[in-house]
C-alpha cells in the first residue's frame, strides 16, 4: 500500500531555532496517525510542511503521492491550530463561504449539524463561546469532504462534551476512510482515536508505535501509590513482604503491583505502622509513555 502522507529526513529552522530535526515517518489510507507532544516540539511545523504551507530546508515530503503545492485541494481538509475567520459572520455564512471555494462540496447545515452547531443560529462568530468556534471550524475543514484531514490541536477550548461528539465524528469519518493526520498535547485523545502514534520531542521522533505498543515498552509497570508522608526507610521490609517502595512527590510508590496485591500491601502498611490518607492503583498510560521518552530526548540534548 502507497502512503498518502510521507516525511523523510525533514529539518525545519526559524532562525537558530530548529523546529523540526530530520523527522520520517508515512501515513497509509485510512489510517488516524497522531502527532503527540508539548507546545514547541516541532508538531505544527511538521503539518505546515505536509500541506505545502511551510517549505522544508532538508527532506522529502509527499501527500497523495505528489508534492503538497500540486495537491488536489478538494481532497485534503485543514484545520490550524490558530484560525481566525471574520467575527461578523454566523457558522452557517462561514462554512457556505468555504463550500462555495470547493465543487461537489457537502450540505453546509448537515457538516453544523455534525459537529454540534444550529446551523438556523444568527449568532455571529465574534460572539460563540470558544468551544462553538473551535466546532466551526471543524465544520469549515470538512465541508469539501476531503480524503486526507489535517487537524492541528482540533477540540482545544472545547468542553468535555463537545469533544467527545468530535472525537465520535473523527472516528466515523476515519471508518468511511478518511486518512487523518492529529496533532494534540491530549494523551487520552490520541489513546482514543489514533491507530498509530508518533512521539515528538524536541523537533525529533521518539518512537513510533500504536497506542499499546508505546505504553508497553515505554510506560514502565502499574504502580499502587500510598499518600502518606513517611519514607520508605520507615516501611522497611515487614515479615518479608517483598515490596519495595521508593518515596517520590507522589508519595510512597510500589511498582509491578497487580490489583490482586493491594491487600497485601494494605497489610504490610499496616505491620509497619505506616500511616496512610489514601491510595490508588494507576496503570501506566500513553502519557507515562511519552513523559519517559520525552525525558529520554531531553538528556540526550543535554549531553550531545
Amino acid at each position: 500500500m502507497d502512503s498518502v502522507l510521507v516525511a523523510d529526513g525533514v529539518a525545519k529552522s526559524y532562525g537558530d531555532t530548529a523546529a523540526l530535526a530530520g523527522v520520517s515517518l508515512a501515513v497509509d489510507a485510512g489510517e488516524v496517525f497522531a502527532l503527540v507532544g508539548p507546545n514547541g516540539a516541532g508538531k505544527t511545523t511538521l503539518v505546515r510542511c505536509l500541506t505545502g504551507t511551510a517549505t522544508p530546508d532538508a527532506g522529502d515530503v509527499s501527500l497523495l503521492g505528489a508534492d503538497p503545492r500540486a495537491a488536489r485541494k478538494q481532497r485534503v481538509g485543514l484545520l490550524p491550530q490558530d484560525f481566525s475567520p471574520p467575527d461578523r459572520l454566523t457558522a452557517s455564512e462561514l462554512v457556505a463561504y468555504y463550500a462555495g471555494l470547493y465543487d461537489d462540496a457537502r450540505d453546509p447545515d448537515a457538516v453544523l449539524r455534525e459537529v454540534g452547531l444550529d446551523p438556523d443560529s444568527e449568532t455571529w462568530y465574534g460572539d460563540l463561546s470558544g468551544g462553538e468556534k473551535r466546532r466551526a471550524c471543524v465544520a469549515a475543514a470538512l465541508v469539501n469532504d476531503p480524503d486526507v484531514l489535517f487537524l492541528d490541536e482540533p477540540t482545544t477550548a472545547v468542553d468535555p462534551a463537545g469533544r467527545r461528539a468530535l472525537w465520535s465524528l473523527f472516528e466515523d469519518l476515519a471508518d468511511a476512510g478518511t486518512t487523518i493526520l492529529l496533532t494534540t498535547h491530549d494523551m487520552a485523545e490520541a489513546e482514543r482515536l489514533a491507530d498509530r502514534v508518533a512521539l515528538l520531542a524536541d523537533g525529533a521522533v521518539a518512537a513510533t508505535g500504536t497506542p499499546s505498543e508505546l505504553v508497553a515498552d515505554h510506560a514502565g509497570d502499574p504502580r499502587l501509590v500510598v499518600d502518606t508522608d513517611a519514607d520508605s526507610a520507615d516501611f522497611g521490609d515487614p515479615g518479608g513482604s517483598g515490596f519495595a517502595p521508593e518515596r517520590t512527590e507522589e508519595g510512597l510508590v510500589f511498582r509491578d503491583v497487580s490489583p490482586e496485591d493491594i491487600g497485601d500491601v494494605v497489610a504490610a502498611l499496616d505491620d509497619a505502622g505506616v500511616p496512610f490518607e489514601a491510595l490508588s492503583w494507576r496503570e501506566p498510560t500513553l502519557e507515562d509513555a511519552y513523559l519517559a521518552l520525552a525525558g529520554a530526548a531531553e538528556r540526550a540534548e543535554v549531553t550531545r
